[in-house]
């Protein structure tokens, strides 16, 4: 196995989504961790709303673990590690990116983006899919800090983006950083 596995992490609003296609742009795999809680709340006939989210993601935690989401995508990825470099959008938890390290080891990377609180809410208000208001993203940002530990991810993360200057500069750095690590 010499493909490799970019798990992005970061808040709600860095631009996990936006750096994932980059990736998907320059032929990687993407496995999106979040389709999960999105297929369940379709199965169930819900709104596609923070609070229904909220609950699926809660419910499939409180049914296979913290580490959930890597444990459930994780014959997806191992079949696409074998001839494909992977892109994991929105690892979240501290239980999945030791779940992932376990098993990946070296193949792993950990990409965390970063961007201010306030240029993230705004982009959460603006977005057409999944909006949230100020007050929704503040509590999305402590859910995940608290009960996910995200902070512990995004703190040792193998490289770190800065997402404030637009699409074209994460773009430039996205490609030096596949140049860096996955040639």
């Amino acid at each position: 196995m010499q493909h490799k596995i970019i798990a992005i992490v970061g808040l709600p609003g860095s631009g996990k989504t936006e750096v994932a296609r980059f990736f998907e742009q320059l032929g990687f795999k993407r496995i999106r961790f979040g389709d999960l809680t999105e297929n369940l709340i379709k199965d169930n006939l819900l709104e596609p709303n923070e609070e229904n989210e909220k609950r699926m993601r809660e419910f499939i935690r409180k049914k296979e673990g913290m580490e959930a989401y890597a444990k459930l995508h994780l014959e997806e990825i191992e079949k696409e590690l074998n001839v494909n470099n992977v892109v994991i959008d929105g690892l979240y938890s501290w239980e999945e990116y030791l779940f992932l390290k376990k098993r990946f080891n070296e193949h792993l990377l950990l990409l965390a983006i970063y961007a201010p609180s306030p240029v993230r809410h705004l982009r959460l208000g603006a977005r057409l899919h999944r909006p949230l208001t100020k007050q929704e993203a503040i509590s999305r940002d402590i859910e995940e800090i608290e009960k996910l530990k995200v902070a512990g991810p995004i703190a040792i993360a193998d490289h770190t983006l800065i997402n404030v200057h637009g699409l074209d500069d994460l773009r430039i750095h996205i490609d030096e950083f596949v140049k860096e690590h996955c040639s």
